[in-house]
């Protein structure tokens, strides 16, 4: 008995610290971090490196997976009152705060050093977005619908983080991809909120801007879908420095960014949970074909 349950031990472990890491979301944040890499590396001046992109996907996965696991520690009590969250490992009892705060602590060791084997600037951000997510978005959860404003930070930064990673620099180029992602972050986490509306209420958290589902919220969701339109599509108008995509490809971001816009529309229309699901989805997909399209330009021009 006490052998078959050792042996179900590692299996336990592992799934314990996907959970505490949120895999799922770590992986979309490096799938950002390998697009920003990928678009900004040059045969002259930034050539590719294995290496680099190696410990790039490594050590933001450890940021990402550290400022999720700090969250989960900060969070514990109101997780057990969510449907949603009450069965990760701390919530549940399967895991005790101190050993999530050490994993979270070796995450953050590892994910840095990692991170400043690349450059200086790159382990900054990576440990600016871990200090804005875990003392402040986290804690402002319970306080104010700013929030998410104060998230869309550290929530944008893996995009660029590719960028800075490949050129050491921090320019227009990095700028214009943290702009995206950060413009994406609100239409993407206001739909989450509209459809977890009561869960999230369980716990205290304000994740809408107005507080409510109403005609304000929907309104927003709107205009930060059209803002994120309009800075998708500055990457075609040539004022972005190396960061260029062709107007063809613009057509299909465009298209692209109609499709979210429509899905946002029907929230405003219907305001309903299935809606806002959908939405969610929908932005899911938009920004992971955005950044196919972009790198798929780069090399096809």
């Amino acid at each position: 008995m006490n052998t078959s349950a050792s042996s179900f031990a590692p299996l336990k472990i592992y799934h314990d610290f996907k959970q505490i890491t949120k895999a799922g979301l770590a992986i979309s944040v490096v799938f950002s971090s390998i697009a920003g890499y990928l678009l900004a590396f040059d045969d002259k001046n930034n050539p590719f490196s294995w290496t680099t992109l190696v410990m790039l996907i490594i050590g933001g996965y450890c940021m990402v997976g550290a400022s999720n696991a700090y969250n989960q520690v900060i969070e514990k009590d109101l997780d057990a009152l969510m449907d949603r969250t009450k069965n990760r490992p701390v919530p549940s009892g399967r895991m005790s705060p101190k050993v999530a705060l050490v994993v979270a602590s070796l995450l953050t060791i590892i994910g840095i050093v990692l991170l400043y084997q690349i450059n200086q600037k790159t382990a900054m951000f990576g440990a600016i977005s871990i200090f804005l997510y875990t003392s402040l978005y986290t804690p402002l959860k319970t306080v104010t619908p700013l929030s998410v404003f104060v998230g869309a930070f550290p929530g944008a930064i893996p995009f660029m983080l590719g960028w800075v990673a490949a050129t050491d620099h921090f320019g227009i180029e990095a700028g214009t991809l943290f702009l995206i992602q950060f413009f994406w972050q609100f239409p993407h986490f206001w739909a989450i909120g509209w459809f977890l509306f009561e869960d999230y209420e369980k716990a205290g958290f304000y994740m809408l801007p107005t507080g409510q589902k109403d005609n304000k919220t929907a309104v927003q969701i709107l205009l930060y879908t059209l803002w994120l339109i309009v800075a998708s599509l500055l990457p075609c108008l040539g004022f972005t420095g190396r960061l260029h995509i062709s107007m063809i490809s613009a057509v299909f971001v465009l298209i692209l960014g109609l499709w979210m816009l429509l899905y946002a529309v029907k929230l405003y229309k219907q305001r309903t949970p299935k809606a806002a699901r959908i939405l969610m989805l929908v932005s899911v997909s938009y920004i992971t074909l955005l950044q196919i399209i972009y790198i798929t330009d780069k090399f096809l021009r």
